[in-house]
């Protein structure tokens, strides 16, 4: 400390001066300082204490710590990848695999050309087994990145270890698309000679390996030697078994090679040898080439006449083929004449069906909807697309069956022309002419899309004239109403629909209005159509539902109600005939009285609960043969056995002869020890009478 002079001011210490400045025969450096400070640890800092998570509620707490923290790091930096690992790295220690792809994704978002935030996104999930979400991420990265080498590696990589040959060869072959560097080519390679691929040819002889081969020469710039790969492929299946795509492939080498003579002759010598039958796609390749490089309408003359021939040969044949005509009409298409083409439409669908049944006449309509779509898309004639539509629907006898397709197919024809009124005239005379569900719903579906709710209502209306037992239609009346905010009119429509004497659906229908009050949150309407409903039938199911509908706790009567339903339904179902039914109610009654009841109510409810009995009852067949005896389970429900008082005396019986048989089997046991006890005492007496007489 400073010293303080007579007047309070403090008083400097004098400086020592170095006397000696030369260095010191010893050198001391930092390094050796540290050294010794570790080897005597001057300095011993205590270890972080472990935090121990001992319940629920303090690990969400640590979660939402830990998670504040990570974001406020990612607030104050968001282009760190490192926070954004650690993040991620953290989520997934604590089995939060969701958050920790979520932490990545939204990485990717920020930084998307990172390659460490990827490889620790994808070895993530390689770590968890999730494969296809590996691959993904390794696809992903790899489109976004090609040029990161690494990415393809480590994709590549993965594959071969999960023992995916070709999936990795894909993904080489991809790679090299992009022309990478030495080294990647090199492990290419090097993959290839792992799976000996170098003798796939002679291995596997298929076309494509052979085409592969040549192609790897060609790549290479060795054309010669691609070209005696295609000239041993053709000597190794020899002219028994040529392939047509050997020589299509063959052929195109060559027009690679701009030797299109040697291509034509290739083509030439493989028409001549192959099966016109096998030869399909060989005649399609030498079109083509001829088109390119040769005489167009020569070739197609000879191709395409030979095919039109073989077709007319077919339609001769058997008119009534209507596949044959597809086809004709298919390569007459792809040749682009117009004209042609409509005068073989004309004389297929001349060809009207003999019969007049729906089944027959099924392909030659698709042969009027080729027609006129040909003639919209294709040839952009949209009077004469027009005129198809209505020929179409002259000639089918709607008196008998028709086909809503076409008149569907005719209005959207109309809608796509901007003419909405002629597609309202069409599908009007459809319905008027043959009423169909599908007519009706296309119709409404067509005035939905347009807005127009007011002609939906009266399609609807004349579609339940028309069919007032369909409950669907009934549903989608009383949706559409509901949609449009009219509750009171939807509801008339149920009251209306449920009143009619015959329905398809009914128990849809009914479910239905139940939902829409129910959805209304009138549940007094609804357990009032529970109870209409119940009038009507005495299904199992409907009383399942109310009982179901009570139990939900709106008030505190609920249960109350529930269980009042269960009575009447165990009331109503003692009239009919199903015991299994009365047995499901009981059932279901009991896991209600279990979940909401109590000691007494479950009691009471067990004592309804019928006896399970075995009885045999006689087989018969069907000619009134005796077929012997079969045994079956029958119910006896209490009341039951009250009605019959035989019951109860077998029961007795049964108890008497238990009791019987366990009396017997203790008398039994006591006259076996009464035995042994007398045989024991003679046999002492003897032996005393033996020794006295010794």
């Amino acid at each position: 400390m400073m010293e303080q002079t007579m007047g309070g001011k403090q008083k400097v210490p004098k400086i020592a001066k170095v006397q000696n400045k030369a260095p010191a025969p010893v050198q001391i450096t930092a390094e050796q300082l540290l050294r010794e400070a570790k080897e005597r640890e001057l300095e011993q800092v205590a270890p972080p204490t472990k935090r121990k998570i001992t319940d629920p509620e303090e690990l969400a707490e640590y979660k939402l710590k830990q998670r504040k923290y990570f974001e406020d790091m990612l607030r104050k930096n968001r282009s760190s990848i490192q926070n954004w690992i650690k993040y991620a790295s953290w989520e997934d220690s604590m089995q939060e695999l969701q958050r920790a792809r979520s932490v990545y994704e939204r990485g990717i978002d920020v930084a998307h050309r990172t390659i460490p935030l990827w490889l620790k996104y994808a070895e993530m999930e390689m770590k968890h087994r999730q494969v296809n979400h590996a691959r993904n991420v390794w696809d992903r990265a790899v489109t976004i990145l090609p040029r990161a080498n690494q990415l393809w590696y480590k994709y590549a990589y993965m594959e071969e270890m999960l023992g995916n040959v070709a999936s990795c060869r894909q993904i080489f072959e991809r790679w090299m698309e992009w022309e990478p560097d030495e080294q990647a080519w090199h492990s290419y390679i090097n993959f290839e000679l792992r799976y000996k691929e170098h003798v796939l040819v002679y291995i596997h002889p298929e076309v494509k390996n052979w085409t592969k081969y040549a192609r790897f020469e060609e790549r290479f710039g060795y054309i010669v030697k691609a070209r005696e790969v295609f000239e041993r492929a053709v000597e190794f299946y020899g002219e028994d078994n040529l392939e047509a795509d050997l020589f299509v492939g063959f052929a195109r080498f060559e027009e690679r090679q701009k030797e299109h003579d040697r291509a034509r002759v290739i083509f030439k010598y493989a028409i001549e040898r192959i099966d016109k039958k096998l030869a399909g796609d060989l005649f399609k390749a030498y079109t083509i080439f001829e088109k390119k490089f040769g005489n167009r309408l020569g070739i197609e003359n000879v191709i395409v006449n030979k095919r039109k021939f073989q077709y007319e040969e077919e339609v001769k044949v058997n008119p009534h083929n209507y596949d044959a005509w597809f086809d004709y009409l298919r390569l007459s298409e792809e040749g682009g004449e117009v004209e042609t083409t409509r005068e073989i439409y004309e004389r297929a669908i001349s060809n009207v069906p003999l019969v007049t049944e729906k089944r027959h006449w099924r392909r030659y309509i698709y042969l009027w909807i080729n027609y006129a779509l040909y003639e919209e898309l294709e040839v952009k004639d949209i009077a004469r697309a027009r005129d198809v539509y209505k020929a179409c629907l002259d000639v089918i006898p709607h008196k008998k069956f028709t086909f809503a397709k076409i008149w569907v197919m005719f209005a959207h024809f109309e809608i796509r022309q901007k003419d909405v009124t002629q597609a309202r005239k069409i599908l009007g005379v459809a319905v008027g002419k043959c009423p169909k569900d599908k007519l009706f719903r296309s119709y409404i579906e067509m005035e939905l899309q347009l807005r127009e709710f007011d002609r939906c209502r009266i399609l609807y209306e004349k579609f339940l004239d028309y069919g007032p037992d369909n409950c669907t239609t009934w549903c989608r009346f009383a949706e559409l109403e509901t949609l449009l905010g009219d509750v009171d009119r939807a509801r008339g429509i149920y009251e209306i629909a449920v009143s009619q004497p015959r329905l398809d659906m009914p128990e849809v229908l009914w479910k239905s209005y139940i939902d829409f009050e129910l959805e209304q949150e009138e549940r007094h309407l609804a357990r009032k159509i529970y109870r209409r409903l119940l009038e009507r039938t005495q299904h199992l199911k409907a009383w399942l539902s109310f009982a179901n509908f009570e139990t939900i706790p709106d008030d505190d009567d609920a249960l109350s109600r529930a269980r009042r339903a269960y009575k009447e339904a165990n009331q109503s179902l003692k009239q009919s005939d199903s015991k299994e039914e009365r047995l499901m109610l009981l059932e279901a009654w009991h896991k209600f009285e279990e979940s909401h009841g109590n000691t007494s109510t479950l009691e009471l409810v067990s004592k309804l609960m019928p006896k399970r009995v075995k009885k045999r009852r006689k087989v018969t067949t069907e000619g009134g043969i005796d077929a012997g005896w079969e045994e079956y389970y029958d119910y006896i429900f209490p009341e039951e056995e009250e009605a019959q008082p035989n019951l109860k005396l077998l029961a007795m019986a049964k108890m008497w002869k238990a009791k019987q048989e366990n009396e017997e089997s203790s008398s039994s046991d006591e006259d076996s020890s009464d035995d042994e006890s007398t045989n024991s005492a003679e046999k002492s007496d003897l032996a005393d009478t033996s020794k006295s007489g010794l």
